[in-house]
């Protein structure tokens, strides 16, 4: 692994705060704005320039976005359901996660998706049709689950903490949701320390990309939750990290990153950057 942070590439124009950011095969999958009914399609081949729009109607406020390759759709989420958007756009359904939360998602090694239900501190896995797989509970000190990511081996990784929870942290949990490994502690901007460990993303070799939203930065740690370095500064970034994903085959990760002022979030925009 190099030791330098990545290098960014690419910008994409800011505009509307980015809530889903995810990508397929040639194409970028931005989803901006919370009551937005369009995903917008950038080719990635092509200096990212917007070629299209998926409709996806009929939803509440957006928390996430991720795309499968296996199944050809794109998953999109809000607080009560998850709507799968067939990629040549044709076909959209939805089904009940039966939890009121922030759902934040991501898949499986099996093409299943993966909802972490916030409030209620729960992990649930669903295959594409929406069938109920299996459901997690997380323990007390799991305060605020925002992500979770399944490793090649199987197992998960939480990131948890926001607000003034006692603990920000990024998670090795069994299939009890018991902690086995942690990595963080209480809130702040020290060595390993936190400050909303929001969204993760893992590469072909298991280490983990780490969006610290409130520390304007993103880190990567090892398999084993051992920091290696950063890989995003506060210096490449306009706003607030919240939203992430990774092109494993072309080593860019897309950051979303998101302006707060007022109260209230202003802008967003996509950083591409050459990991």
């Amino acid at each position: 692994m190099r030791n330098t942070v990545g290098r960014v590439i690419q910008t994409l124009p800011e505009a509307e705060p980015v809530w889903g950011v995810t990508s397929l095969d040639n194409h970028l999958y931005v989803f901006r704005g919370k009551r937005s009914e369009e995903i917008k399609v950038y080719d990635i081949d092509d200096s990212y320039r917007l070629q299209r729009c998926l409709s996806v109607p009929g939803r509440g406020a957006v928390q996430d976005m991720v795309a499968c390759g296996h199944n050809r759709c794109i998953y999109v989420s809000d607080k009560s359901h998850i709507h799968r958007v067939a990629v040549a756009g044709d076909v959209i359904t939805k089904w009940p996660v039966n939890d009121e939360s922030t759902n934040f998602l991501s898949l499986t090694v099996t093409h299943n998706v993966l909802v972490t239900c916030c409030e209620v501190r729960k992990i649930k896995e669903f295959t594409t049709d929406g069938e109920s797989i299996r459901e997690i509970v997380l323990p007390q000190d799991v305060y605020s689950p925002l992500h979770t990511v399944q490793l090649s081996s199987g197992e998960l990784i939480v990131c948890h903490g926001k607000g003034d929870d006692p603990l920000h942290r990024v998670c090795l949990v069994g299939s009890d949701g018991q902690v086995v490994k942690s990595y963080g502690g209480p809130p702040g901007a020290g060595s390993q320390q936190m400050r909303v460990p929001v969204h993760m993303a893992v590469d072909g070799n298991d280490f983990i990309f780490v969006a610290d939203q409130n520390n304007l930065t993103v880190f990567l740690l090892s398999p084993t939750l051992t920091y290696v370095r950063e890989v995003v500064s506060r210096e490449q970034l306009k706003g607030k990290p919240v939203r992430m994903s990774l092109d494993v085959h072309r080593r860019r990760l897309y950051v979303a990153d998101i302006e707060w002022k007022g109260g209230k979030y202003t802008a967003g925009r996509v950083t591409v950057v050459n990991v």
